[in-house]
């Protein structure tokens, strides 16, 4: 029992400590790829970013640029 309410105290306490950083900065850390500034610094982007991109470049017919490319499977 007393483990059992030992963990729940830990717990409590952890959360407690993570709504205080966000009450503190004010906002929600930010977990979206194409809105954080730091993955963008890094040059990584969303699959749907990455899926336009690759859709942009294709033109619908198989040419060597393609080889490298897993839109057109063999």
């Amino acid at each position: 029992m007393r483990t059992l309410l030992a963990a729940i105290l830990i717990l409590a306490i952890a959360i407690a400590l993570m709504c205080v950083g966000i009450i503190v900065k004010g906002r929600f850390p930010e977990t979206e790829v194409s809105k954080n500034e730091n993955m963008r610094k890094l040059g990584i982007k969303c699959m749907h970013e990455q899926e336009k991109e690759l859709r942009r470049s294709c033109t619908g017919v198989r040419t060597e640029a393609c080889e490298g490319c897993d839109f057109y499977k063999n």
